[in-house]
């Protein structure tokens, strides 16, 4: 056995075969029956051509056909590819093209846009339809899911896998366009998966010490309910991780806080997994509705990543639910988990961003990739060495870049800004200068920025975050727009919506005279914070905003 994904998950199988794993949109999972239906697409999938590397994408909002597919895929060596369902047109055509995808399982619900692409694709050579009621036509050549698994066998005969089996977390990237980071299972897995405690810094000693931790809980099952999207990493590691140790897992399609409270008292679940103030927020606006009765005795854990969880929704979660722990998570697709941060009441407060104790080979670099010394009030970046990925797929200068080299030790550092307080922990600051972190989805301003540009009536535009008390941030627009034209914030929107996700759309509008620039051309992000902090804005209607500047 080795610490290849699909070994470790199957290990669990032999160890908790009969234990629920899955509980997702009212179907039900034992361990066992989640084995032999992952083996029946396995032996589906290889029966069509798909064997060790080739990239399988997974197109789909939580479902247990979702973590099904990711199964079969890791059993044949095979990658999977998580797409984000929010995509537009372009943005899936290139993610399509760049993974070099040859099957995709996509939910009926997306079946018009995978038809849609499919003259654009001609690598794609299988494509399996999950039915989710939507009665969309299947895309010319799609088998239905359950015919796919009715194919195969439920035998578990497949080779020896390695520690070297590839695992790709396509994420936001830092140009805008999605990025595949690759990882070796077996760095992935101490990096994300478990192979780390948290709390003091061991590694486990071998694969089977995994199981070892599930048969230490006494029969008892942890109860997890991860409510991000599974097409984002850290629902990925939260549902995995949790299966190697034989826990038990709740996940809902879409969030909506009354089902998550529902969740949590239906289901006994004990701890759950948010993005921030993005999902805290209304999750608590929920427990404050006057009609809203849910007994929540069985949680006592609520983990955030990937968001800001401000101080003040912390403590409305234990005004709320006194006995639960806060855990402040931070990291990344690119590095893993670098540090985390456990927030009892009353302890809520933050400096600039959560303060985390580090994990692992976890560092913080300054400009002259040197350690940044501890309580200098010195920014710099955080790095990890260790367990960190081979590099992006398909583009090796923005590896160059991501994964460098300091005194011989090769590093990850993407471009999270940070410094060292006295004691060693690390409080973060933000990714990038100008990334906009909105409910945890990464938006860069330069793909927004093209999208507002191509409208006819705007000569020039720069994109920034401005200050939101839901998402953490939102984007917000500065235009300058064409002699005689005024075009409105729902015309910019509409305009977005052709080009970008949803969630990257401007939501708040500037205009202004000029855009100011530097010499080269570079746009000054200094002064358009400066307009977005300085100038009174209106709200409209559908509560955006729009304001007019110099």
């Amino acid at each position: 056995m080795t610490f290849n994904l699909a070994d470790l998950f199957e290990a669990a199988v032999d160890a908790f075969g009969d234990n629920e794993y899955l509980v997702a949109d009212g179907k039900r999972r034992t361990y066992a029956e989640m084995e032999v239906r992952a083996n029946r697409l396995a032996h589906h999938l290889a029966a069509n051509g798909i064997g060790p590397g080739d990239h399988v994408g997974i197109y789909s909002v939580n479902s247990v056909e979702w973590v099904e597919t990711a199964w079969a895929v890791f059993k044949l060596r095979a990658v999977w590819i998580n797409i984000n369902y929010r995509y537009v047109k372009e943005e899936l055509r290139y993610l399509f093209t760049n993974a070099d995808l040859v099957a995709l399982v996509h939910q009926a619900e997306f079946g018009p846009r995978v038809t849609e692409l499919l003259p654009d694709l001609p690598e794609l050579r299988h494509i399996i339809t999950v039915d989710d009621g939507s009665d969309q036509p299947l895309p010319p050549g799609a088998l239905p899911y359950e015919d796919a698994l009715a194919s195969g066998g439920p035998q578990r005969d497949f080779g020896p896998r390695s520690n070297d089996d590839q695992y790709i977390l396509y994420t936001g990237g830092t140009t805008g366009m999605p990025k595949g980071v690759v990882w070796r299972h077996e760095d992935v897995f101490f990096a994300l998966g478990g192979g780390v405690d948290p709390l003091t810094n061991t590694r486990v000693s071998g694969p089977e010490a995994m199981v070892e931790k599930g048969r230490a809980q006494g029969g008892a099952q942890i109860v997890f309910l991860p409510i991000a999207p599974l097409m984002h990493g850290a629902t990925q590691w939260a549902v995995m991780g949790q299966s190697f140790t034989g826990n038990r897992i709740v996940l809902m399609g879409k969030f909506d806080p009354h089902e998550v409270w529902r969740l949590v008292e239906t289901e006994k679940v004990n701890s759950v997994m948010i993005t921030g103030d993005a999902m805290g927020k209304p999750l608590i606006e929920a427990l404050d509705d006057p009609g809203a009765s849910y007994d929540l005795t069985s949680l006592y854990a609520v983990v955030s990543s990937a968001a800001l969880f401000s101080a003040p929704v912390k403590d409305e979660f234990f005004n709320h639910l006194p006995n639960i722990m806060i855990t402040d998570a931070v990291g990344s697709s690119e590095s893993g988990n670098n540090g985390m941060t456990i927030v009892g009441k009353g302890n809520t407060a933050m400096r600039s961003g959560p303060t985390v104790t580090a994990l692992g080979n976890t560092v913080v670099f300054d400009d002259d990739l040197k350690p940044v010394i501890p309580g200098s009030g010195t920014i710099g970046k955080i790095a990890r060495s260790g367990d960190v990925p081979l590099g992006y797929y398909n583009d090796p200068v923005k590896s160059a870049e991501v994964f460098i080299n300091v005194d011989g030790t090769r590093y990850s550092m993407p471009g999270d800004f940070a410094t060292i307080e006295e004691d060693g922990s690390i409080t973060l600051l933000g990714r990038g200068s100008v990334c906009i972190n909105s409910g945890g989805e990464k938006i860069f301003p330069e793909e927004v920025e093209s999208a507002v540009r191509s409208h006819p009536d705007v000569l020039d535009a720069i994109v920034v975050g401005a200050v939101d008390e839901r998402w953490g941030q939102r984007v917000t627009a500065i235009i300058c727009p064409r002699a005689g034209r005024r075009p409105t914030l729902e015309e910019i929107q509409q305009h977005c919506r052709e080009a970008i996700a949803g969630f990257k759309v401007p939501r708040q509008l500037h205009v202004v005279d000029a855009i100011l620039r530097s010499p080269s051309g570079k746009p000054d992000y200094r002064w358009a914070d400066d307009i977005v902090k300085g100038v009174p804005h209106e709200t409209d209607s559908g509560g955006a905003r729009t304001s007019t500047g110099s």
